[in-house]
């Protein structure tokens, strides 16, 4: 077997263990191949002993939980990397119910060679990650495992939910395709039941959470970006809009230092000001972001968020005339 092809089997292999499916056109575009290629040498992999499969009901191949291969040599840098990110958001209060990461980066310590052990020890000492607030997370443990459970068999679940906007306990079934952490908390998103269409629910604001014995088949080409699309943060709302802000100096170098959208845009004028400009669906949060900037920032368009800035704005001044 000549090394290009080599490296192209060990890329399928490799696809294979993530535990997605994969059909032959999805491994052909992944190594830059044809499909005929693909297929000589998915039977040079079942050849050597590899055991994977076709699975039917998904359309494509997967790996056998028995085929994963052993454990690979990494260099300092990658352990390093995998280490220190595995041990900072595994530590309690970085990124919530992550603790099995603490203890997958203890084993890959132990697996080291002694001498690139001791440098891994000074390095991950003299380094940390420092993510902003987040939610608690407390005796969510459970629940987390069972969305976990569940997102993996395509399983439906039966919820109570305390609901801020429908004001008040619903209940729901509930399709989950995505588990997903955003910024200060988990959440989880499908489709709910009650509202007839996929929605983003709080991981902590479930009161109750079980597994309902019926499999769900998820929606054709379903991906998690074309589901949230342009909005601002993990809430799409239903209308795009283009937002135009204009930053100060005095904040418009810290704004254009940071990529907050996927669809934004920077100017800058001869006295330093900083326009961001950029499509978003919904405003309900990019509102909190732009007010958390007070005078700073002056909102030029759409007017139904000058509108909401302005309004906030008003209720803030009032608040403080009372005080």
């Amino acid at each position: 077997m000549d090394l290009s092809r080599l490296h192209r089997v060990l890329r399928i292999v490799t696809l294979l263990q993530t535990g997605r499916t994969f059909n032959a056109a999805q491994l052909a575009a992944e190594c830059r191949v044809s499909r005929r290629t693909v297929y000589r040498d998915l039977a040079a992999i079942e050849k050597v002993g590899i055991p994977f499969f076709y699975n039917h009901a998904e359309n494509g191949y997967q790996m056998h939980a028995t085929g994963l291969l052993p454990p690979i040599n990494l260099t300092l840098e990658e352990a390093l990397a995998l280490v220190l990110m595995a041990t900072e958001l595994g530590r309690a209060g970085r990124l919530p119910l992550f603790q099995p990461a603490r203890d997958a980066a203890a084993k890959i310590e132990s697996t080291l060679p002694l001498g690139l052990r001791a440098v891994m020890g000074r390095l991950v000492q003299s380094m940390a990650v420092r993510p902003g607030p987040v939610a608690r997370h407390n005796a969510l443990q459970e629940s987390y495992r069972l969305v976990q459970r569940a997102v993996a068999r395509r399983e439906a679940m039966d919820a109570i939910y305390i609901s801020f906007h429908d004001q008040g306990q619903i209940r729901t079934r509930l399709e989950p395709y995505w588990l997903v952490f955003h910024e200060r908390a988990w959440y989880v998103i499908g489709r709910s039941s009650l509202h007839g269409e996929v929605r983003t629910f709080k991981l902590g604001r479930f009161k109750n959470l079980a597994l309902a014995g019926r499999p769900f088949k998820p929606p054709k080409d379903l991906s998690l970006e074309k589901h949230l699309g342009n909005a601002w943060g993990i809430m799409r709302g239903k209308q795009a809009y283009e937002v135009e802000l204009k930053f100060s100096p005095l904040v418009g170098p810290n704004v254009a230092e940071v990529n907050w959208h996927k669809t934004q845009r920077l100017r800058w004028d001869e006295e330093g000001a900083v326009y961001f400009s950029a499509t978003v669906d919904g405003l309900d949060e990019i509102v909190w972001w732009v007010v958390g900037y007070g005078p700073e920032v002056e909102v030029l368009k759409p007017p139904e968020l000058r509108d909401r800035v302005r309004d906030m704005a008003r209720r803030m001044v009032r608040t403080y005339e009372r005080a």
